[in-house]
């Protein structure tokens, strides 16, 4: 498959574009804004992945090339930049498309992080609500600690938890996950379960904002 990462310039897009070059045979694609940007990007990429004795082939594009032809989007964008990728990209996706959102909304202060959804009940709806009817949405990869993904001297023993109203492209996105060893992808419902599955991100960065030895928490169910 081919999968683009929108926003693959910053820490989760790092995180994964990393890990699918590095553990699956998927072809990789950065997406920005900033096309220059995205290919230096790829770039980076390549070279730490070539320095491990993997030979990646990461290419970099502005986001509506990376999601020409792509079989999986992800929009690894803040949340208040999901609604404006999806408008810049949306003619390039159609119903064999799959758009995958890890965004979180989220408020910060003194007490540290609070779960801050939108007025759709959380961000993963409102992709679903933003994106074109025919383009099926899974919310993935909410609770993954980025700088872990991104070090690839550490080894993951995480779960990710997966929400979606297809259930074929739920079961896409499951198989595609657990190609990186490490992760199990875990199916916790329909998209009206997302605020659930997005709450519970603050609540891991709290805990490694009062750890000093769960700096990189997750999510393990047993």
């Amino acid at each position: 498959m081919r999968i683009a990462l929108l926003g693959g310039t910053g820490d989760i897009g790092q995180g994964l574009a990393l890990r699918f070059a590095l553990e699956t045979d998927h072809e990789v694609l950065i997406g920005s804004r900033d096309p220059e940007k995205a290919r230096e990007a790829a770039e980076d990429y390549e070279a730490e992945l070539e320095a491990r004795g993997v030979d990646a082939n990461i290419k970099g594009f502005k986001n509506g090339m990376a999601a020409d032809r792509s079989d999986i989007v992800v929009l690894s964008v803040p949340p208040y930049h999901v609604g404006d990728t999806i408008e810049a990209v949306e003619d390039r996706l159609d119903e064999e498309t799959i758009l995958v959102t890890p965004a979180v909304g989220m408020k910060g202060d003194e007490d540290g992080l609070h779960y801050h959804p939108p007025g759709t009940g959380s961000v993963t709806e409102l992709v679903a609500e933003r994106a074109p009817d025919e383009v099926p949405v899974v919310g993935a990869f909410h609770n993954l600690a980025a700088d872990a993904l991104a070090d690839l001297d550490t080894d993951l023993d995480l779960d990710t938890l997966l929400v979606a109203n297809d259930a074929d492209a739920k079961e896409t996105v499951r198989n595609l996950t657990n190609e990186i060893e490490g992760l199990r992808a875990l199916d916790v419902g329909p998209l009206a379960n997302a605020a659930e599955v997005e709450s519970v991100t603050p609540l891991v960065i709290n805990i490694a904002k009062y750890n000093e030895d769960l700096h990189d928490v997750g999510v393990k169910f047993h």
